[in-house]
């Protein structure tokens, strides 16, 4: 394990949790309840008639046992940190210059006023306006982007002064206006109406789906709209650079730009990672700021002082040579009372990253990130000098960003053949190689030497959009768990690559993410095996007599009342862990799945995997109003419903047939029962989508056959395999 870091600088303080030492203890005892779980498993091989299914069994408990390691080395030294950004704020002449980069790629999931707001929040920022440089990705090059950016642009000339004058701390305008605290003075009552004014405009554009020359009141952008073709499609088409507003004319405003890199059909593209690598060359020709801020465009700001909580670690000279990035957690807005999609994802992005904190540092997350842009070139120690002197990190930029000469080189570095035979996105920038771009790269980054650190203020920094659609839900994480794969099974596999440069802790708790779908292996088996063993009467786990029996129940209740009290400790309710740890299960017999199935697929060449753009456009009303009720939507009938629906039948006929074994003979197979219940009682949504309901989001009649027919067929083939 690495020392633990404390620091007392005037700017930052850290703080290890006081459950590790606990937690630590704990670990020691439920190892060895791991260490003789196994010896079991090794004598009922040696002892039993069906190895099949003790090997089954085996290997299930292996992952378990594998992955509990890997969160075991998250809870060994978590730590908490404290800002003191007014002690920095005092010297407004240090900060250095912001380049923020908003990644968006389709007008119809991603709106363009969600867009409109992410930038206008950031562009607002408590921070030398003047030093602020914001570009748009925009992957889908859509003309409705680049119009809303355009209105955004002219708004901002309002907004931000009012902002900065009047103290406003919600600096996205929808949700100021949208609060019970906005002003109720004329001058912010005019600006709601010209904010309003600007949204229909942009919502008709959208609607409309073209931007027609009536809409277009800036006379300096009419010719820009004439790129859009019959023969422009968002999959080829040439680069697109325009500077919707800069700080060389409006003097205390931030740079506005607007970037969609050339694309051919012929030529590989990366996806996120390749849009991020152009926004890095585009920027260091036009700005070349230090610090580089990443977002998604549904994420907006919600503190204005944000950068200044960065600048706390970024500007500390006890530990800024080796910083490479500091991430924010991701918070969710919308999310209903209990989640019950587990939308928040409170495991990953603030269980799991306290624990990592107090490692090497928390992995990147993909948005909320501040990085120091020299990290992107190489380890601290050796500078990696990209193919043209004005790319390098160190370069100060003395040229205005209208200047043509500047205009043209960034054009170039944004054409499809650029990285051709140079170290982009292998040895430069963000790394291509998975779908899963930012987890890769962090990884990449710590194992160069970088560090990171985790910053988590009591205002929250960013808030985003969450899907609200399980179908959504599940989709977006079937592609983390392809990408997730890609990494495990290349070279850079965090245990193989991973122990040649980082900790051993730091290396499990990459492989807590690299091996997450890993997960899908234990609860097939023990979502089925035991219950179809239960159903035939045949018994696969010790008797109540049986002093085993007791091993197995201490090891489920140590390790879901761990699981519960790191929930509860990092300020969840009972309910939302109830609901989280089953959303892992319904994970596993999903995402996780069929992530399985297609990596394989990809793997053999026989299926390839895109980047599907998760919607963040929850237009349905009648799936809002489920949703805010608690009521899981199953959506459209979808083949990713069919094992889950399928293990909850077979549960729920081993609890009725456990239920009348017992009462009928006094005695049967307790474990098998108990496990049967717990799975019934985490199912209850699944049994209401598919008998109680009539609604929409109800499980479909040909879903609940299949499942009825695969839950025959498995019971039915199964009894001779227990025989």
């Amino acid at each position: 394990m690495e020392p633990r870091r404390k620091y007392s600088t005037a700017l930052h303080t850290c703080h290890p949790c006081r459950r590790a030492i606990p937690y630590r203890i704990y670990a020691v005892i439920h190892t060895c309840g791991i260490i003789a779980l196994m010896y079991h498993h090794v004598l009922s091989i040696l002892t039993a008639n069906n190895t099949l299914i003790t090997c089954l069994l085996l290997l299930s408990d292996i992952v378990l046992a594998f992955m509990w390691v890997t969160t075991t080395s998250l809870r060994l030294n978590p730590v908490h940190r404290t800002e003191y950004p007014e002690k920095y704020a005092a010297k407004p002449e240090d900060f250095p210059k912001l380049d923020v980069f908003i990644c968006t790629a389709d007008p119809y999931k991603e709106p363009p006023m969600m867009v409109v707001n992410t930038a206008l929040s950031v562009m607002a920022y408590e921070y030398a306006s003047d030093k602020i440089s914001v570009y748009v990705s925009d992957d889908g090059g859509s003309s409705l982007t680049l119009f809303a950016l355009m209105e955004a642009a002219k708004f901002s000339k309002r907004w931000l002064p009012f902002c900065k004058n009047n103290n406003v701390q919600d600096r996205s305008p929808e949700v100021y206006f949208s609060s019970e605290s906005q002003s109720q003075s004329e001058e912010a009552e005019n600006l709601k109406l010209m904010y309003e004014d600007m949204k229909s405009r942009v919502e008709n554009v959208a609607e409309s789906g073209k931007v027609e020359t009536a809409f277009i009141t800036c006379d300096q952008f009419r010719g820009v709209f004439d790129l859009w073709t019959d023969k422009f499609t968002r999959h080829d088409h040439p680069t697109i650079i325009q500077v919707l507003q800069h700080n060389e004319t409006d003097e205390m405003m931030p740079n506005l730009i607007y970037v969609s890199r050339e694309k051919s059909k012929v030529s590989p593209h990366h996806y996120k990672a390749g849009a991020l690598n152009t926004l890095l060359r585009v920027s260091a020709v036009m700005t070349n700021s230090p610090i580089i801020l990443t977002l998604d465009c549904d994420m907006y700001s919600n503190n204005p002082t944000t950068p200044l909580h960065a600048l706390c670690y970024l500007s500390d000279p006890k530990i800024n040579f080796g910083l490479g990035f500091v991430q924010f957690p991701q918070k969710f807005q919308g999310i209903n009372k209990n989640d019950i999609y587990a939308s928040e994802l409170k495991r990953p992005f603030d269980i799991n990253t306290i624990g990592f904190d107090g490692l090497t540092g928390p992995v990147h997350m993909g948005t909320g990130c501040f990085f120091n842009r020299r990290a992107f070139y190489g380890p601290p120690a050796s500078l990696i000098l990209p193919e043209i002197e004005k790319l390098g990190p160190n370069r100060i930029v003395d040229m205005s960003i209208k200047n043509q000469d500047i205009l043209a080189l960034a054009h170039d570095v944004a054409g499809c053949n650029y990285e051709r035979n140079t170290n982009w996105g292998s040895k430069i920038g963000f790394r291509y190689g998975s779908l899963v771009e930012d987890y890769y790269t962090g990884f990449m980054l710590h194992c160069e030497g970088w560090r990171s650190v985790f910053c988590s203020p009591k205002k929250a920094a960013f808030y985003g959009e969450s899907p609200k659609c399980l179908t959504d839900i599940i989709g977006q994480q079937i592609r983390w768990s392809v990408g997730l794969l890609e990494v495990t099974f290349s070279r850079y596999n965090p245990i193989t690559y991973g122990l040649k440069s980082l900790s051993l802790l730091m290396s499990l708790g990459y492989c807590h993410y690299a091996f997450w779908p890993f997960w899908s292996i234990p609860l097939v088996v023990y979502g089925l095996l035991p219950q179809v063993a239960l159903i035939h009467g045949f018994s696969v786990f010790p008797k109540a007599s049986d002093p085993w029996f007791w091993l197995y129940i201490s090891l489920f209740l140590g390790g879901y009342g761990q699981d519960l009290s790191d929930f509860l400790l990092e300020g969840g309710t009972y309910r939302k862990w109830w609901n989280d740890q089953r959303m892992w299960m319904v994970r596993g017999l999903s995402s996780f799945f069929f992530g399985f199935t297609e990596f394989t697929l990809k793997t053999l060449n026989l299926s390839t995997q895109g980047f599907n753009v998760t919607s963040k456009a929850n237009d349905d009303n009648e799936q809002m109003k489920r949703y805010e009720q608690e009521i899981f939507d199953f959506g459209p009938s979808s083949s990713m419903f069919l094992p889950m629906t399928t293990v909850a039948i077979v549960n729920l006929l081993a609890f009725v047939w456990g239920i009348y074994v017992i009462f009928t003979w006094g005695e049967g197979p307790v474990l098998e029962l108990m496990l049967a219940s717990f799975v019934v009682v985490n199912c209850l949504p699944i049994y209401e989508a598919m008998v109680l309901r009539i609604d929409d989001g109800k499980l479909t009649s040909r879903i609940c056959f299949l499942a009825g027919l695969l839950t025959f067929v498995l019971t039915g083939s199964c009894y001779f395999l227990l025989k």
